[in-house]
């Protein structure tokens, strides 16, 4: 039995006022984290932005608009077909505002992979040692 799954795809990045430009997003579930997907960004071997979602906000942002914070989600249309538009709010800048990023990936393999995650803890079954989790908040003091 499989207990984790993971995806690299290309994506494309905007930041600012750029075009769009291909970088890799390596997608990571593990049924020990059961809510969550770490999605790590890079680009010429160099980590860009590493983030953790919440899977199901993940699989809601492939049909409509999601998230009101750091992170929103929305289905696209494109010449190409359906994108999944991701929106990441990061720390202030100095002069003010915050740094921004849209990232934009193919909406079919997010679809994909989030099946394979469902085959890995289906929705609705997740469990979490609460008490495993306090045991560690405590240790680390």
């Amino acid at each position: 039995m499989n207990f984790s799954t993971h995806k690299t795809l290309v994506v494309q990045l905007q930041a600012g006022d750029t075009g769009r430009f291909p970088v890799l997003a390596h997608l990571d579930y593990d049924a020990s984290d059961p809510f969550a997907v770490t999605v790590v960004f890079s680009h010429d071997g160099r980590v860009l932005a590493r983030w953790r979602l919440d899977r199901e906000m993940l699989a809601q942002g492939l049909t409509g608009p999601v998230g009101l914070g750091d992170v929103r989600l929305r289905p696209v249309s494109s010449g190409a077909g359906k994108e999944l538009r991701m929106e990441f709010l990061g720390d202030a800048r100095p002069g003010g505002g915050r740094h921004h990023a849209v990232v934009f990936a193919w909406a079919p393999t997010v679809a994909a992979f989030l099946s394979r995650t469902y085959e890995v803890v289906l929705p609705g079954q997740e469990d979490v040692e609460v008490d495993d989790f306090l045991a560690e908040v405590i240790a680390r003091g």
